[in-house]
């Protein structure tokens, strides 16, 4: 399956998630890709969207490659597996993940102002991104979420790797994933428009969101 854009995906994601249209959801993009999806879904499911901001921990030398993530409140996550082998020490990835938070904390500052956390609590939150690599990101998200107190955690995304998939679904009540390809090398692969996202479009979409300001 391949996606025309991000708004394509979004639109196609809408569908599924139709079901989830009486619940009166919060729907959380992550950004900042995940927000372009998120937007959609919003519009379509006529509820509320907000902004969630977490970071990959990349190798050192390697940033592409992910070692961990990092969301607010001090939510961190890493594959202990991955800094063995990789002879990383628990003290030097929370000093690489210290890095990312500081741009946590500037996107946070951007997008949502000196804005409290979204307000999960009690209600559906769909966590949306806009495809699943190794889905390290999007699994610090998930866990941030759920400090918040949500009655019911789905993740939404188009596209994921099978082991993204396998390692996210025991963490929320439910995942959809529109397409898993048994060969999955980049989210790219399954767009045919993957443009970056900057923070003008993000700040743009957010607007008439609930996030006070």
């Amino acid at each position: 399956m391949i996606f025309r854009d991000r708004q394509d995906a979004g639109r196609q994601l809408a569908i599924v998630l139709q079901r989830f249209r009486s619940e009166g959801p919060l729907v959380l993009g992550l950004a900042r890709g995940g927000v372009v999806l998120a937007h959609q879904i919003a519009t379509v499911l006529d509820c509320d969207l907000d902004v969630l901001v977490a970071r990959k921990v990349g190798a050192p030398g390697h940033p592409e490659f992910g070692i961990g993530a990092v969301a607010p409140d001090g939510v961190q996550v890493s594959n202990p597996r991955v800094l063995e082998f990789l002879a990383i020490s628990e003290s030097a990835f929370d000093q690489l993940a210290n890095r990312e938070r500081a741009e946590v904390d500037r996107r946070l500052l951007l997008y949502r102002s000196r804005a409290g956390p979204p307000a999960v609590r009690g209600r559906t939150a769909i966590v949306v991104d806009d495809g699943l690599a190794t889905g390290v990101t999007a699994l610090a998200s998930a866990r941030y979420v759920r400090t918040l107190q949500p009655r019911r955690l789905v993740l939404a995304v188009p596209v994921c790797s099978q082991p993204a998939h396998e390692v996210l679904q025991p963490e929320v009540d439910e995942m959809i994933c529109l397409s898993r390809p048994e060969q999955f090398r980049a989210v790219g692969e399954w767009y045919q428009d993957f443009s970056q996202v900057e923070d003008d479009e993000i700040l743009d979409l957010l607007k008439g969101s609930p996030i006070p300001r």
